[in-house]
């Protein structure tokens, strides 16, 4: 027998009395969907829309989710909002683009969709249209999307597995349907939609998200459920590194606000995806020595020692640990590029953990070699990164 799981709820596969039914919480959907993030431009007013997203199709912006009646949601039907979430058809049937993860918000149910609309409508209206998107042809013909939706949109709410626990089912629903995990961790498809190789790392927006399958080697195989849990709540974990980019700004906006509980079923169920190889080692080495004469290692001894700590345990914080952290194993240093030349911060239960950006006092050379020392002293991996890959990484 099949069961819809309704508001965040289980009302059937035996819940227990903390997940029996009862109304979808408006805010709390809306944070764990993080929809705050896409809807926001820097700078601008929460939910109003604006943020840029460059793909390879051309320039989008997202759309302003307040409850303006002009240029926000406050027009919505309730079938027209759930269309929108669900297949991705907005006022009037248009189109809207797959940069909006509507193919994982189709697996929400109609009664939590329904809620979130309601918290939106509950916010200040703010009137403010968004700048006109810029894609080139023939990807600014919308009708083309519906193509698009056939082939990428399953358009069905999420279905229990019976044979599965309630947790593991909860913990489906949240990675897949609310939080969307596999938006940033999924490889895409030739039509840029989401391949069938489920949560085995991509590059999403310059950033490569890791792969969190099963693969003790690449993946989250090794972590622990605690080293997990507490990566997923906090932005760090011990021996893992902290968190930076998209992911830390998931962190900031969304998943430290779930509930222990939630975040425990969105382990169970990630313990479930099938390990695949792919992408690089999970679990940097020890810190290896490197020859003190290294431009690398003499500018690390300048700039970033004096938080992270020569050895790389960091001072004081643990976001500051570049032992074990899996963007120091990575060989093109993705991350460490991106960190260096536009910065980090993410938002914890201890204040804001901050990290500048360093292209203003060093030459991208200075930077690359920085970066190739981190990947060989606290990867291990022999860095080939170059200023070029600095300079694409602005």
């Amino acid at each position: 027998m099949k069961q819809i799981i309704l508001g965040l709820t289980l009302a059937s596969l035996g819940a227990s009395a903390a997940w029996a039914a009862s109304p979808p919480d408006g805010e709390y959907l809306t944070r764990a969907a993080d929809c705050v993030a896409c809807h926001t431009a820097e700078g601008g007013q929460p939910f109003a829309g604006g943020r840029t997203f460059k793909t390879l199709f051309g320039t989008l912006y997202s759309t302003n989710i307040t409850p303006d009646r002009d240029t926000g949601i406050g027009n919505y039907t309730d079938d027209e909002f759930v269309a929108a979430l669900h297949q991705g058809i907005g006022r009037g049937g248009r189109h809207l683009y797959p940069v909006m993860p509507y193919n994982s918000y189709s697996m929400m149910s109609r009664e939590d969709a329904l809620a979130i609309k309601q918290y939106l409508s509950s916010l200040t209206p703010v009137h403010v249209d968004a700048p006109r998107n810029q894609m080139r042809f023939p990807f600014n013909q919308r009708w083309t999307l519906g193509v698009w939706n056939e082939v990428n949109n399953p358009a069905h709410p999420y279905e229990a597995d019976a044979t599965k626990s309630s947790e593991w089912n909860r913990g489906a629903y949240l990675v897949n349907a609310v939080a969307h995990c596999g938006q940033c961790h999924t490889p895409r498809n030739w039509m840029q939609g989401l391949s069938t190789r489920g949560m085995a790392g991509a590059m999403e927006q310059g950033w490569l998200a890791y792969n969190i399958t099963q693969d003790r080697a690449h993946g989250i195989g090794g972590w622990s459920d605690t080293e997990l849990i507490q990566y997923l709540s906090t932005g760090t974990a011990p021996n893992h590194g902290p968190t930076s980019g998209p992911m830390a700004e998931a962190i900031t906006n969304s998943l430290r606000f779930l509930k222990p509980e939630d975040v425990r079923a969105m382990v169970t169920y990630l313990r479930t995806v099938a390990p695949r190889p792919d992408g690089p080692p999970a679990n940097a080495a020890p810190p290896k020595a490197v020859a003190v004469t290294s431009l690398g290692e003499k500018i690390f001894a300048q700039a970033c020692a004096g938080c992270h700590l020569p050895n790389g345990f960091g001072r004081q914080s643990d976001w500051a640990a570049l032992a074990g952290d899996h963007s120091a194993a990575d060989p093109r240093a993705n991350n460490v590029l991106q960190v260096l030349a536009h910065g980090s911060e993410v938002k914890t239960g201890k204040g804001l953990m901050f990290m500048h950006r360093f292209t203003g006092a060093y030459t991208d050379p200075e930077l690359a070699a920085v970066a190739n020392y981190v990947v060989e002293t606290f990867g291990n991996q022999q860095g080939e990164i170059t200023g070029k890959d600095l300079e694409a990484a602005k």
